[in-house]
């Protein structure tokens, strides 16, 4: 049974590596630790911006910092891609549906093939 992940993982990293909530900021190039603080607490979820800062900083990957928005956003993908595949499921087919359909079938399947897969 797959557990929940949490919406972010930054504050135990950051704590992996010793920094502090200060220095954390300082490093994003802010110039108090409130967003820190906010961002552990999952108040505030971090522009596409401080997310790629935060990965090159910790040395994780953004996907894994953020584990559960990352999830959440794999479900809604899958969502998405099944609704389109049932609306062009009516139309003829050619090389570049049947290259768009398989891509959508691989959208949805990854959602699936995460919801196995427990690590955070």
């Amino acid at each position: 049974m797959p557990t929940r992940r949490l919406p972010n993982y930054l504050r135990s990293v950051r704590k992996s590596l010793g920094l502090s909530q200060k220095e954390m900021a300082f490093l994003l190039g802010a110039r108090t630790s409130g967003n820190i603080s906010r961002y552990e607490r999952f108040a505030r979820v971090p522009s596409l911006r401080t997310a790629l800062l935060m990965e090159a900083i910790l040395a994780v990957p953004a996907r894994e910092l953020f584990a559960g928005l990352f999830a959440a956003a794999q479900e809604r993908a899958a969502t998405q891609a099944q609704q389109l595949l049932h609306a062009l499921s009516d139309r003829p087919s050619s090389q570049a549906h049947t290259i768009k359909v398989e891509a959508l079938k691989a959208i949805a399947g990854q959602a699936r093939h995460s919801k196995t897969n427990t690590n955070p």
